[in-house]
């Protein structure tokens, strides 16, 4: 059976080669991530620390191992069977998933990757690679201390407090929000100024691969299931959404996906 990986984080560049590449940074160290289609494979380097340190956590599910569709929902449950086995890199960051989830608050898909590999690349540490150059987020630091016109540079300028508070308070609780369930870390990050429960809820399913929790009213969410099932007809509010059976089962769905076992 074939096998699909997913790539919706912004970090993912198209090589010259057609393959998949992105830096991550897992307990301490940096590694490069490379997707062949060719191969169907993921591969990991170590771009720094040991090179027998453990590699960073790789999900995979099995299209067997998806739930049963509800009434009207198996037109959407055979387009997901027919991806094979699905993987996915967890996020191995949570301060990257953070800063990850802010830059896509409000904007479109592709505003949000422009802006993503612009302040990456502007501030964060840079890796000359195979797959080519690739940067790990900015820290909370330099976050801090960067100005507004800094972040105006980089096609910031409306995420600039936002981010500010979330790097002040990740220096001061990030540590303790790293050991938590997805559920209890949506409750801690919402705290936070300018984090509300989509964005929280974005960040903690990136890092702790756990989509039951994604907010599944979400338009874009419908948009690519409308794609994948185009007829199956879905509610017009992200409520209504959020409420209907086949969401439900696109939750399911999206849970078993990311989820390792």
């Amino acid at each position: 059976m074939s096998t699909t990986i997913i790539t919706e984080h912004p970090a993912w560049l198209t090589t010259p080669e057609g393959e998949r590449a992105r830096v991550v940074e897992h307990q301490g160290a940096a590694w490069l991530a490379v997707w062949s289609d060719k191969a169907r494979h993921l591969a990991l380097w170590p771009l720094t620390g040991d090179a027998a340190a453990e590699q960073p956590p790789v999900a995979c599910t099995s299209s067997i191992e998806l739930p049963a569709a509800p009434d009207g929902a198996e037109p959407l449950l055979d387009e997901l069977v027919s991806l094979g086995t699905v993987a996915r890199l967890n996020n191995p960051s949570l301060w990257d998933a953070i800063v990850t989830a802010l830059l896509r608050q409000v904007v479109t898909a592709g505003q949000a990757r422009k802006r993503h590999h612009s302040l990456y690349a502007a501030y964060g540490r840079g890796f000359t690679t195979a797959a080519g150059e690739l940067s790990l987020a900015p820290t909370p630091e330099t976050l801090l201390q960067l100005s507004d016109k800094g972040y105006a540079a980089v096609g910031c300028r409306f995420n600039t407090s936002a981010l500010r508070a979330a790097a002040e308070a990740y220096l001061d609780r990030g540590e303790m929000w790293a050991t938590l369930d997805a559920e209890s870390l949506i409750k801690e990050l919402v705290e936070v100024p300018r984090i509300g429960p989509w964005t929280a809820a974005a960040a903690a399913a990136d890092y702790t691969g756990d989509f039951s929790i994604y907010p599944h009213g979400d338009l874009a969410v419908h948009t690519w299931a409308g794609k994948a099932a185009p007829g199956l007809a879905f509610p017009g509010s992200d409520r209504e959404r959020g409420r209907t059976r086949a969401g439900c089962s696109l939750r399911k769905t999206a849970s078993g996906f990311t989820r390792a076992g």
